[in-house]
């Protein structure tokens, strides 16, 4: 990248981050203990979709860093704080591998949200696992790691369905801003 194009990179990654901050804050539905419907990973995404890897985690950690600031009333200590919310968050920027496929977005949606998912299951089932009930979901609960995959899981699937699908809409109105082929076309 050049000096021109570095300085665009940056610029639209602080407003990527701040529109990805505004809104995780608007919670479609909210779980007791953390954990909440939302399109904030969007922004997140379209970013890593159009500047790959390092950029996009870069971006993502930044947005971690926001999210431990302005959310962190679900913290459980020092290793939640790093568990769920800098490690879980700083993972989606891994979405930027697929920045130079066509259909990148969605492929890197699904892995910067699997990733999270792994980051929140793992720290669900060791560090939460003392809080965890005798029956969720009007299940029984017997393993910390079976109630941490359904409780992360709820909420992570949901979130991930949804921006796919937000996606799907912004990739018929606007397919070329989705993704990096704008970029090298100005280059």
């Amino acid at each position: 990248m050049n000096g021109k194009q570095k300085l665009r990179a940056l610029c639209e990654g602080a407003i990527m981050v701040a529109l990805a901050q505004v809104l995780s804050m608007l919670k479609l539905w909210e779980l007791p203990q953390g954990g909440s419907v939302t399109i904030g990973m969007l922004p997140i995404f379209l970013y890593c979709a159009r500047w790959g890897f390092g950029p996009g985690m870069l971006a993502s950690t930044a947005y971690a860093v926001l999210q431990l600031i302005f959310d962190s009333a679900f913290a459980y200590g020092w290793q939640s704080i790093i568990g769920d919310y800098l490690v879980a968050f700083a993972v989606l920027g891994v979405a930027g591998v697929f920045s130079r496929s066509k259909l990148g977005f969605f492929w890197g949606t699904i892995l910067g949200c699997v990733a999270r998912f792994l980051v929140h299951y793992v720290v669900g089932a060791t560090v939460w696992a003392e809080y965890m009930p005798d029956e969720f979901f009007g299940m029984t609960m017997t393993t910390p790691w079976f109630y941490s995959a359904l409780y992360n899981g709820c909420y992570m699937l949901i979130d991930m369905v949804l921006i796919l699908i937000v996606g799907f809409i912004l990739y018929k109105i606007m397919p070329r801003q989705m993704t990096s082929q704008r970029l090298k076309a100005e280059q």
